[in-house]
């Protein structure tokens, strides 16, 4: 479920987007780009609460953050998790974070068990878009939105052309050359970078130094990283026995145990995603000697992951390449 917190970091994007709403030269669209877990959906909640209470009282303010947090602010939409079948389709954990119907997809096979967003998600947006608003403005936001396939896209970029009076979209992705050339040009483009590890020392206070060196090294400066692994003991011990087994494909002579590591990459799906980034932590942490002699494996597995290469023939040359090094 989302909360209205102080955002981490991104001073010069806060400072820029707060004197946009004072002066009242809000965008009708914003495109918040950067790496994952840096702090790009809670901007967009935020600027979406600065935005919804610009024109109201104070004394409203505490009970418009209690409407965006629990998603029942009448002029917010949040497009975020997608039901998909088999796989997310509690309707209760959806609804704390999309408050957008999803009914459509549970009655079709495709794209119901992806994490597309397609037509017809744009279409019950768009239905919801055009309802009266309670208050003079509304917001839009939709994570991610480089899961539009082309027939969303270009539906969401009609709406961009002619926007309801007062509505602000705010999209989040990971980079905005994923999106359409037109959404980009109808948007402000926000760009958030990592942050740096002294920003966020606050959220490894409770930790020891060597869970708290640990936690920011595998954070790599993204906030959200840092402060799951810091409050979930769990999360953090599974963290830790992935890296230490990724260490070991790199330092064992067994092609066997090296396959067995890397068998997570066939799926390509997040734990394919931590894997490769544990892999990539992991070397930067060996002897220069060994680092010189496998960056160029690692760099033509990660292209090639990029590709439609099977990935397991892909894991396989890379496992035989590393052990005749």
């Amino acid at each position: 479920m989302p909360k209205i917190r102080e955002v981490v970091g991104h001073e010069h994007q806060i400072a820029e987007l707060s004197q946009q709403v004072a002066k009242n030269n809000i965008s009708h669209a914003y495109i918040f780009s950067g790496p994952r877990h840096v702090g790009k959906m809670t901007t967009a909640f935020w600027l979406a609460h600065k935005i919804l209470t610009k024109d109201v009282p104070e004394s409203e303010h505490a009970k418009v953050q209690q409407q965006i947090e629990y998603l029942t602010h009448p002029d917010l939409l949040v497009l975020d998790r997608l039901w998909i079948e088999k796989e997310s389709d509690d309707w209760d954990v959806i609804a704390k974070y999309s408050n957008v119907s999803q009914g459509h997809r549970s009655k079709k096979s495709s794209p119901a068990r992806t994490d597309t967003i397609g037509i017809d998600d744009v279409r019950a947006l768009q239905e919801r878009l055009y309802e009266k608003s309670v208050g003079a403005r509304s917001c839009c936001i939709i994570r991610s939105a480089e899961r539009m396939q082309d027939a969303a896209a270009n539906a969401l970029l009609k709406i961009l052309e002619e926007p309801p009076i007062g509505l602000t979209f705010i999209l989040t992705t990971q980079a905005s050359s994923g999106l359409l050339s037109t959404i980009r040009s109808r948007a402000r483009i926000v760009q958030f970078q990592r942050v740096v590890q002294s920003t966020m020392q606050a959220f490894v206070q409770k930790l020891d130094d060597a869970d708290a060196s640990f936690v920011l090294r595998i954070a790599q400066g993204a906030p959200g990283v840092a402060k799951k692994l810091a409050a979930d003991p769990d999360a953090l011990r599974e963290t830790k026995q992935l890296h230490n087994a990724v260490r070991r494909f790199w330092e064992t002579d067994s092609l066997q145990q090296r396959l067995q590591i890397l068998a997570p990459l066939k799926q390509r799906d997040q734990e394919a995603e931590e894997l490769l980034l544990h892999l990539s932590l992991a070397l930067r942490h060996m002897p220069i000697e060994q680092r010189h002699k496998h960056y160029t494996s690692l760099f033509r597995l990660l292209h090639g992951l990029q590709t439609n290469v099977n990935a397991q023939l892909l894991s396989q040359a890379f496992a035989l390449g590393v052990g005749k090094c």
